[in-house]
């Protein structure tokens, strides 16, 4: 796979109204497309006559429990990208650093440009070990990229002249970056957090490789009984989670930001 691609947010007050419409549009239809692709098809295969080994995989106290395996994977993964890349974004554009910030990013880069599961298999490899983290570290790994990059990005969109503002009325460089450029690089920062939630809600349905649980699980269970019912409900599933993970960064991204920018 190639390397993320920069995702850039443009602040609301400049987005055009047509824009804004269909965003707004967006985020009413696609909470109900996720609750009719989820409901629709647990209601397809629950009230078919299921195999004994249907049964194993499709009742109600699985389904639920490798969904809550999937969405604690990935709000791990996030927690941990967020916890790391938005302080080494913000260092990396303070004066004195900024020239390690090829070196960072690059290696943020080698983790996005890598094949998941191979990192996966890497991480298992290196440990010998099986379990939660380590689907979870390969993953957070994969999903560094977007956040860091956005949150350098963020800051560098700052305008001078604001700062220079903030230095006139006496403030300080802590100051000056928590009241003014952390602010302003909050649009750019939720950007890549939306970007990187929807990079780990789908890798990790190959968190189940390393016995880390998820939706994978049921995706493998069907593909390897050549079952096409427990293999399109763990699709499907997966699916409708990425959709409502892309739907939570969305909304994030309208109502988060500074309100000026809205």
């Amino acid at each position: 796979m190639t390397a993320a691609v920069e995702t850039t947010a443009r602040p609301r007050g400049t987005r055009p109204a047509t824009e804004g419409r269909a965003e707004y549009l967006r985020l009413l239809v696609q909470p109900v497309l996720v609750l009719l692709l989820t409901v629709g098809v647990l209601t397809w295969a629950l009230r078919r006559d299921l195999t004994v080994t249907q049964q194993a995989s499709l009742n109600t106290s699985n389904i639920v429990t490798v969904t809550w395996q999937h969405i604690l994977i990935t709000a791990t993964v996030v927690v941990i990208v967020v916890v790391i890349a938005v302080p080494l974004g913000t260092l990396l554009t303070r004066p004195g650093y900024r020239r390690l910030t090829p070196i960072f990013v690059g290696v943020a880069n080698v983790g996005a440009a890598a094949p998941a599961i191979g990192l996966i298999v890497l991480c298992y490899l290196a440990t010998r070990t099986t379990g939660f983290w380590i689907g979870v570290a390969p993953i957070a790994f994969y999903s560094l990229l977007p956040v860091l990059r956005n949150t350098i990005l963020g800051y560098q969109q700052v305008d001078p002249v604001l700062i220079d503002a903030g230095r006139g009325q006496g403030m300080s460089a802590p100051t000056i970056l928590r009241r003014i450029e952390f602010p302003l690089a909050v649009p750019y920062i939720l950007a890549g957090l939306r970007t990187s939630l929807v990079l780990a809600v789908g890798t990790a349905t190959l968190s189940f490789l390393v016995s880390a649980g998820g939706l994978g699980i049921l995706i493998d269970t069907g593909y390897k009984l050549r079952d096409n019912v427990t293999l399109v409900v763990g699709a499907v599933l997966a699916v409708a989670l990425a959709l409502l993970v892309d739907w939570l960064g969305a909304l994030a991204e309208q109502f988060l930001g500074p309100k000026g920018l809205r």
